[in-house]
């Protein structure tokens, strides 16, 4: 099942941003960018959901969950690792998850469909907060961001109720 296969690669990709956005949320706190920190920590954490519901549909497939290698992360400036984290999002958003759902809806594979579009979407809104951070480097708005501990949505305004991709209710979102 090729669906199996796709969500190894994802879950490779959503530890190794894990991973890289822990590292870049300590570097932002070095320069004095407290809230690009923070920001970094609540994506890793949501990227951390991901791997996990990627791994367990794989289980809920019959597929074995490949070893995770994690990649060395190259240490840029703030500004310069919100550009990498922007266009890993874009990549994933516009082309990796689209083309992995296509063939996991073709497979009939509906665990790997839900955790793929739980990742799609916030995925999305991760590529709109990096684009806002770094239009805004050095002046944002010390809000709060909020991930949703299902499916790793995030977002700097809680929804009226509840999830917009996987209907948790907004009191169980995890506040950074």
């Amino acid at each position: 099942m090729k669906t199996i296969d796709n969500l190894n690669a994802a879950r490779s990709g959503e530890a190794n941003a894990c991973h890289r956005y822990t590292i870049f949320a300590s570097k932002a706190e070095a320069e004095g960018h407290a809230w690009v920190a923070r920001l970094f920590r609540a994506a890793a954490y949501a990227e951390g959901l991901h791997r996990d519901g990627h791994q367990a549909a794989i289980i809920k497939l019959g597929g074995k969950p490949n070893a995770l290698t994690l990649d060395e992360v190259k240490i840029g400036t703030t500004r310069e690792n919100l550009a990498v984290a922007i266009q890993g999002e874009i990549h994933e958003r516009d082309e990796m998850y689209p083309e992995f759902l296509k063939v996991a809806e073709a497979e009939g594979a509906s665990v790997a469909v839900r955790t793929m579009r739980y990742a799609l979407a916030a995925e999305t809104e991760h590529a709109r907060l990096y684009q806002a951070a770094l239009d805004n480097l050095g002046r944002n708005q010390d809000t709060p961001i909020f991930v949703c501990p299902v499916c790793g949505y995030t977002v700097t305004v809680l929804p009226e109720e509840k999830c917009p991709p996987c209907g948790v209710k907004k009191e169980k979102f995890i506040k950074f």
